[in-house]
């Protein structure tokens, strides 16, 4: 009997893995020792809760640059986070400007809204980035909100947030910013950005469990968003509408207390290490794998451009097979498991001419090693090398 080749993950653009033991010790620890909701008792264990959630939203905030945490929204995913901000904020007759490298996260909720009456501008890529006059000249009179995704999960490539930020402070338009791939990868800091809006799942960048998220909301935003849930906060439980101030009005039901204990000691864990030595280090192991990859006959490389801004992320095809089936083969023969497919960005696909097939995306880490990428380069060599006959 053959033993299993040692897992080489590279699927962290999806969920990061391995988690710190912290994150794994916090979420036992609560379901075994405390187990109270938050916010809705005076005994020890429930103020234990409270204090848990407190404590996660204290270093969220710190992490993002807020000086108020009471805008962080938890939420249940990147995508909750991002359907609160899209339809918390839009009404019928408002002007959207999204991009090619939107995520169907992004994507759906806006062609929903159009289905009612929202106006809705895609502007597409150069060379994987958005342009930047292109973007200021869509912008309308009835121009409500900008849509960004910061980096891509297909090529990695980093927008120029900060110019973006500009365009939409001049103009009057709204920033939402989709930091699933950036938010722990790169640093960020929204006040200095002048940010209305920042979603981002929890179990990415952030080390921490999956059903996690947040939704960072701005001042300019606090009093326009609406709830998309209603229902019991522990708090002013006498009226019968939602609380006004935040995050209560946006956090109807109990929280997920497990995933914010173990959120809280991801972002914890992450703050100690430092988003700026993350980036270095993700940086390193991405030009690592472009490198070996560029070396191999019959590999595609997508959004490798030399010195441009990207998070830890490739996407390649090898000619002659179809990614799915390279994806099955690296995970069969070398325990190497990678994303295949439209990841869920088909626009940007079109943009690349990956469509329908889609890439392999290989995903780094803080906790991947230049050891696993050299035996992933390997093995998509090996495999490249027999399809090449």
């Amino acid at each position: 009997m053959t033993s299993s080749p040692e897992r080489i993950y590279l699927d962290n653009a999806a969920t990061s893995w391995p988690k710190p033991e912290a994150v794994y010790q916090a979420v036992d620890r609560y379901q075994r020792s405390c187990g109270a909701s938050s916010g809705r008792g005076v005994y020890s264990h429930a103020i234990e809760s409270q204090q848990l959630v407190d404590q996660c939203r204290r270093s969220l905030a710190t992490l993002l640059g807020a000086s108020d945490p009471a805008r962080v929204i938890f939420t249940s995913s990147g995508t909750d986070a991002l359907n609160l901000a899209i339809q918390g904020i839009l009404a019928p007759g408002d002007h959207v400007i999204a991009s090619d490298a939107d995520h169907n996260s992004v994507l759906r909720p806006l062609r929903m809204l159009e289905g009612r009456g929202l106006a809705l501008s895609i502007i597409p890529l150069a060379d994987g980035r958005i342009d930047l006059e292109k973007l200021e000249r869509s912008v309308r009179p009835s121009t409500k909100l900008v849509c960004v995704n910061h980096a891509s999960n297909v090529t990695g490539l980093v927008q120029p947030l900060s110019e973006i930020a500009a365009i939409c402070q001049r103009t009057g338009a709204l920033l939402l910013v989709d930091a699933a791939q950036s938010l722990g990868h790169l640093p960020i800091d929204v006040a200095a950005l002048g940010c209305d809006l920042l979603a981002s799942p929890g179990h990415k960048g952030l080390w921490g469990p999956l059903g996690t998220g947040l939704l960072y909301v701005g001042d300019r935003v606090s009093e326009l968003l609406r709830p998309l849930r209603y229902g019991g906060t522990g708090s002013r439980s006498v009226e019968e509408t939602m609380p006004t101030e935040l995050p209560d009005r946006l956090e109807a039901g109990n929280l997920n207390l497990p995933g914010i204990a173990g959120l809280g000691a991801g972002v914890r864990e992450v703050l100690q290490v430092g988003v700026a030595a993350i980036a270095k280090q993700e940086q390193q192991l991405r030009a690592e794998l472009i490198a070996g990859l560029s070396s191999i006959a019959g590999v595609q490389l997508y959004g490798a451009h030399p010195g441009a801004a990207a998070v830890g992320v490739v996407s390649l095809n090898v000619e002659g097979i179809d990614p799915l089936e390279l994806a099955s083969l690296l995970d069969a023969n070398f325990g190497m498991q990678v994303r295949a497919g439209l990841h869920c960005a088909p626009r940007m696909h079109l943009s690349l001419g990956t469509a329908p097939t889609g890439t392999v995306r290989l995903s780094v880490s803080h906790f991947t090693t230049s050891s696993q990428v050299a035996s992933a380069v390997e093995a998509i060599r090996s495999i490249a090398e027999a399809m090449a006959g």
